[in-house]
This record gives structure tokens, C-alpha cells and sequence, in this order.
């Protein structure tokens, strides 16, 4: 019995800032301190403050330590662990007020969240499966195999309200209850969790902090429709995820919550791991389902869908890694629990990952209905600077942007939907008043085209003219008729392509036009990039008034574009600057700005 418990954050985030050091030390530095019998250090899931990494909470005190050196271990463990004397300096500062020390929960980051999905990580070692089911792990599983028919599970998912958390929204419960009406000698039962968008780690964060929520799912859903195999298909990319899921599947294993007669139920179930190869295109169900076959992933034709016809042909469910995150929850506390939060139309809650312009960085899960001005400006902390809000971006590449006249809309598959957007998987990206929406859709037609399958002629061809146009505007060579053409050859690939990547790749062109088409006709017209973005359409200046003859500028400049003498202001002749900004940045009086 350990009369401290030492919390590491061991997800991606923190690991690359160095958490595998901090561990190592503080286990260097309880053992020199003669705690090892005491005092417990455990690796951990993401607890969502990414931007604070590496992190570490001490229990059972609760202390907050964030953005921790190798270096302050000694005096964490000499004077909290020893001597039982927090070390205030090193605490997430807003845990600290003048009458104490406040709860993480009651900080603005985690006090309008709702951690449902993610309820176990940053709270378990993802690596023992004792723990998961200390958290009442597996107790779902139990439940059905003892409680329910598969019938019953089909219909408690169904009046939950769960919807996909990976895209378009689809209910969970009625595409379990199409698999389940099909007779086949196979069924299966898969999980996405590719997860390609860019900015998008939430799928990534489940699988690395609570592995074992997933594996229990997937054969709660392969109870459900009669499948006896599931396929987690996961990014190579991902390779603490990969690593703990593994080891859960074999921990599961070993103590009969996977194979043959699960529980004594007669119920036989296993699971597989297929590494995806990063294609963004194999997030789209067919084309995860070829790529697990052993072909070049792209999509197929639909119908027949995946639930008559999928994996080698079988009746095959398909539901990304949050989805199933919150099926174990669901059958043990009812469909009414889950369908009390949230929304009319979108229950329960919902897990994004906040990135961008923004001060809190990281992992949230906020029931639906928070509104977009919550998320940023509440949970996230704002934008840095003293900046100004200007959109979000939702769904990634498949999404569109939101402007500030929608910060106070209610986030919810239909709201979103409604305004050009999507929910996708959960991506959202915050862009303040220095981003070019221009620029911003360039950005995701890059990737688009780059992650086409190529299978299909509107979404290969179509999206490559799309981009085409854009980067014409973007270079100041652009025409009037191209946002006529934009918009028609837009609407063409969306009602054309194949797949749900093709359908959706216009969606980020779209939104921009039809929000910040102001911005396009400055590019057009005035030659200007209104942000200061856009390379070629920019243009730098030295005010005489501010210049003090310094040379540092003239010094500087790579391409010998500005002339002037000691003490006297400098000139920047525009034909030769390259534009490169390194006059400005070098700048100590203000003298120079781009416009």
C-alpha cells in the first residue's frame, strides 16, 4: 500500500516534451530517498492541458505540477513527497489561490467539461488492465452476457442517442441493428482509428490512456451482431497507441475477456491490430475495410454498405474509437444517462481537440450544446496576444470555418451542418485576426489532393483545378470569374466523387467564399492579402520617421534590397525584396510593417 501516488502524463504530447525523463528521475530520486515502499510513480493517458506538458499530479493531495524540468525533481521529491510541503512555484498557477489550493476540477480548463469518453484517462496506468477494471472495467461486458440478448444492447444503444463521433453522425445503435439483421456465417467488427485530419488527436489519446474501453466495446458490439472477430485498423504513426492496445489485447486475453467462451457465455470473440500505412482516404469506411484485406486502400461503390457487404465481403459494423468509448458507460447506467446530456438531436458529449490560435491547447469533452464561444474562450483561454477571434475550423479538411458572427452557436451535428460545416471527428482549429481564410483553404486543398486516391475523375482531377484557382488568387494573378468558377467546379466534385473525402473536399472553399468573400475580392482586386499573409502580395516599408539609421535591417537582408547610410533612415527598393520578412523581425525601433 503506497501512501502517494505520482501521476505522469505518458501520451504523446508529453512524451516528446520529455516525460520519459521526468519518470526516470523521479524514480532515480524516490529510490536515493529511500521512498520506493511509499510512494508509486505511474505513467498515465493525456489529461487533456497538452500545452503544459510534461505533467505530473501527486495524489492523494491532488497537486498540479505542470511544465516540469528533469531539474526540479530533487526539491518536488525532498520537500512534497519527503517532508509533505507542496512546492507551490511549480503548480499549474491557476490551482493557486490566496486561500489555498483549488481542485483541478474547478479550474476554467476542466469545470465545463464533461469527461465521459475520456473518463479514465490521466486516472489509470493504460498498461494494467487491474485498473481498468478496478474503474468497473469489463463490468459492461458481464453485464450483457448475463443480462441481455443481443437484441436488448441493440435497442439500449439505439435510445441512447449515440451517434458516430467519426464524421457524418450516423446512429450507432440502428447501423448495429443492419449488421444484426443479416445472416452470414462471419460477421465482424471494426474500429477506426486512422484518424487523419490534420490537428486531430483524440482517437490517438483514448487508445494510449484507455485501450481496454475499446477492446470492451468491440465485443459488446460483436455480441450484438454476432461477430466472433474485430480489426482495430490504427496508424503506424501512432506508436505508444499501438504499443498499449497491444498489450491490453493480450492482458484481456490472458484473463478470458477475449477468445473462446468469454465469461462461460458460450460467446467466442478476438481482436487484431492492422496498421494503416497513413493514407487519409482509408478513413472512409470501404477503403479501411480494402486496406485490411491486404489491397491499395480506395473506396468502393455503395450499396451494397458495409453492413450487408464489408470486410471479405462479410456483414461488417465500423465505428470510430470514441464511438465505442462510450458504449461500456451506456449499458452500465442506461440510455436515459447518456441521452440527459446534450442536445435534442446530438446526445451525450463530445471530445475535441483544441489547436490553432489558442492559449490551452489540448484534449476536451464538453457535453453538445457548449457553444463555440465557451470552447475558446473559456476552456481554451482565449487567443494569445491580445488577438482577436476570426474562425474556427471544424472537421478538418472535410469541414468548413466558422466565422465570429456563429462564436455563440450551439455545437451539435445539425447546427454545424447548418452554417457549411461539419462535426468530423473532432479537429477544431482556432485562426485569430493574423490568418488569411484564402490562405486557410489553399491549406486544406493541399491535403486533399495530396491524400486523393486518384480513383475517381472529380475528386483527382476536380480538386487539383480547385487548388489551381486558389493558388492563382493567391499569388495576385487572380480574376473575378474565378470565384464563379470556384464555386461551380466546388458543388460539381461534391455531388460527383466517389467518396466521402471527394463530397467534402470543397467544403473548406465553400465556407471561406461564403464567410470571408471580402477577403477574396481583396486579393483579386486590391492585390492584397488583408492578413499579411499571402507572400506575393505583400509588400514592406520602412517609416523614415521611425528608422534610425541603424544598418541592422540593410545588414540583414538576403537579397540587398534596402539602401540608406549610418544615422540616416533606410529604403527598401521592392523590385529586389524577396519578401522574406527578416528586415522586420531583426527591427529594434518598430520602423518597418508589411501590408
Amino acid at each position: 500500500m503506497y501512501r502517494s501516488h505520482v501521476l505522469v502524463c505518458g501520451g504523446t504530447g508529453c512524451t516528446s516534451s520529455g516525460s520519459q525523463l521526468i519518470v526516470n528521475t523521479l524514480e532515480n530520486e524516490i529510490k536515493k530517498n529511500g521512498l520506493e515502499q511509499e510512494v508509486k510513480v505511474v505513467r498515465t493517458g493525456c489529461f487533456g492541458l497538452c500545452a503544459l506538458g510534461p505533467i505530473m499530479i501527486v495524489y492523494p493531495e491532488g497537486s498540479f505540477y505542470s511544465m516540469v524540468k528533469p531539474e526540479d525533481i530533487p526539491e518536488i521529491v525532498t520537500e512534497h513527497l519527503l517532508k509533505g510541503r507542496v512546492v507551490t512555484r511549480l503548480l499549474y498557477q491557476e490551482t493557486v489561490t490566496p486561500d489555498g489550493i483549488k481542485s483541478l476540477n474547478e479550474t476554467d480548463f476542466y469545470k465545463k467539461q464533461h469527461r465521459s469518453a475520456l473518463r479514465n484517462c490521466g486516472v489509470i496506468d493504460p498498461e494494467n488492465i487491474n485498473e481498468y477494471i478496478a474503474r468497473d472495467g469489463y463490468q459492461a461486458l458481464a453485464k450483457c452476457l448475463a443480462e441481455y440478448t443481443p437484441e436488448q444492447v441493440i435497442q439500449i444503444v439505439k435510445d441512447s442517442g449515440l451517434r458516430g463521433r467519426g464524421g457524418a453522425g450516423f446512429p450507432t445503435g440502428v447501423k448495429w441493428s443492419f449488421a444484426a439483421a443479416n445472416q452470414a456465417d462471419q460477421k465482424y467488427v471494426c474500429c477506426n482509428a486512422d484518424e487523419g485530419d490534420p490537428g486531430a488527436f483524440m482517437d490517438r489519446s483514448i487508445l494510449e490512456g484507455d485501450p481496454n474501453v475499446v477492446i470492451e466495446a468491440m465485443a459488446i458490439a460483436g455480441y450484438a451482431i454476432g461477430a466472433t472477430q474485430g480489426y482495430v485498423y490504427v496508424r503506424a504513426e501512432y506508436p505508444i497507441a499501438v504499443q498499449r492496445l497491444s498489450k491490453a489485447i493480450e492482458e484481456a486475453r490472458e484473463i478470458g475477456m477475449l477468445g473462446k467462451n468469454i465469461l462461460g457465455s458460450g460467446f467466442d470473440f478476438d481482436i487484431d491490430i492492422r496498421l494503416g500505412a497513413g493514407a487519409f482516404v482509408c478513413g472512409e469506411e470501404t477503403a479501411l475495410m480494402t486496406s485490411i484485406e491486404g489491397k491499395r486502400g480506395e473506396p468502393r461503390p455503395r450499396p451494397p454498405f458495409p453492413a450487408v457487404k464489408g470486410l471479405f465481403g462479410k456483414p461488417t459494423i465500423l465505428n470510430n474509437v470514441e464511438t465505442y468509448a462510450n458504449v461500456p458507460q451506456i449499458i452500465l447506467h442506461g440510455p436515459e444517462w447518456f441521452n440527459s446530456v446534450g442536445t435534442e438531436k446530438s446526445k451525450g458529449t463530445k471530445v475535441f481537440a483544441l489547436g490553432g490560435k489558442i492559449h490551452n491547447t489540448g484534449l476536451v469533452e464538453v457535453p453538445m450544446g457548449t457553444t463555440l464561444r465557451e470552447i475558446v474562450e473559456e476552456i481554451g483561454g482565449g487567443i494569445p496576444n491580445g488577438k482577436k477571434f476570426k474562425a474556427a475550423q471544424t472537421g478538418g479538411p472535410s469541414g468548413g470555418c466558422i466565422p465570429e458572427s456563429f462564436f455563440d452557436i450551439e455545437i451539435d451535428y445539425d447546427n454545424l451542418l447548418s452554417i457549411g460545416s461539419m462535426m468530423g471527428s473532432g479537429g477544431l482549429i482556432v485562426m485569430d485576426e493574423d490568418t488569411c481564410m484564402v490562405d486557410i483553404a489553399k491549406f486544406f486543398l493541399e491535403f486533399t489532393v495530396e491524400e486523393s486516391c486518384g480513383k475517381c475523375t472529380p475528386c483527382r482531377i476536380g480538386t487539383k483545378r480547385l487548388l489551381e484557382i486558389l493558388d492563382k488568387i493567391t499569388k495576385g494573378n487572380g480574376e473575378m470569374e474565378d470565384l464563379d468558377k470556384l464555386e461551380e467546379l466546388c458543388y460539381y466534385i461534391k455531388e460527383n466523387s466517389l467518396c466521402g473525402l471527394g463530397q467534402t473536399a470543397p467544403n473548406p472553399v465553400l465556407s471561406t467564399l461564403r464567410y470571408f468573400k471580402d477577403e477574396y475580392i481583396a486579393h483579386i482586386k486590391d492585390k492584397k492579402c488583408p492578413a499579411g499573409v499571402c507572400k506575393n502580395l505583400l509588400s514592406y516599408t520602412i517609416d523614415p520617421a521611425k528608422c534610425k539609421g541603424c544598418t541592422l535591417c540593410a545588414r540583414t537582408c538576403p537579397a540587398s534590397a534596402i539602401e540608406g547610410t549610418v544615422k540616416h533612415p533606410h529604403v527598401i527598393d521592392q523590385k529586389k525584396c524577396v519578401k522574406c520578412g527578416a528586415c522586420m523581425e531583426k527591427c529594434k525601433f518598430g520602423a518597418i510593417s508589411k501590408q
